[in-house]
């Protein structure tokens, strides 16, 4: 098994790798994903959010107003931490237990949006870095999103820097070109996860 920590500022075009990825076979675990699952309702994770945060951050019909809590911890590093530490070991632990499930020979792809800002990179085999200019960040998340420019440049300040994020980098996927280059250069490092997955798992065999 190759385990690979997938990352990128917000607006760079992860969940459009990660996607193609899937297409090519990987099996795809999405920190997002579960850290939706371990805080829906009726969960330990949601009653210790509320608990934290106060019944406010709670949508009408007893969910979780994502939207309203993150304006309130994208603007306090420290309430930020507070959630980080109640919601970041369920998701490791839900995200070890979908890994154990995989292939011996399977490409296992994290897709960690946190990974620079919480030091995740030690617990991959490698880091794929998805890149895009501030430029490039900024015009997704005003055109495609819906945000505010204001909400998106608070959100993309709230991360790690894009020079943080590229020194821990084992690849480096450009993401300010056409899909077709994109797709071209996903299928490129596609080839070669392969060949290191099968590579570890024969050396393993051999051992």
């Amino acid at each position: 098994m190759l385990k690979v920590g997938l990352t990128g500022g917000i607006g760079a075009g992860k969940s459009e790798v990660s996607r193609l990825l899937v297409e090519h076979g990987a099996v795809l675990i999405d920190a997002d994903r579960i850290a939706r699952e371990v805080v829906a309702p009726g969960t330990p994770g949601l009653a210790a959010v509320v608990e934290a945060f106060g019944e406010e951050i709670l949508a009408p019909d007893g969910s979780l107003d994502r939207p309203r809590l993150g304006s309130v911890v994208f603007a306090d590093p420290a309430k930020l931490a507070v959630l980080n530490s109640i919601v970041h070991p369920l998701v490791g632990a839900r995200s070890r237990e979908l890994e154990s499930a995989a292939a011996p020979d399977a490409v296992v792809v994290h897709d960690v949006p946190l990974l620079t800002e919480n030091n995740l990179a030690p617990l991959y085999d490698l880091v794929i870095v998805v890149d895009a200019s501030p430029e490039t960040q900024l015009d997704r998340l005003v055109r495609l999103r819906g945000m505010t420019e204001e909400d998106a440049r608070a959100r993309m300040a709230a991360q790690a820097t894009r020079e943080q994020r590229r020194q821990i980098a084992d690849i480096v996927i450009d993401n300010d070109v056409p899909l077709d280059e994109l797709k071209k250069r996903v299928a490129e490092v596609w080839d070669d996860l392969v060949r290191q997955a099968g590579e570890a798992h024969d050396g393993r065999g051999a051992e």
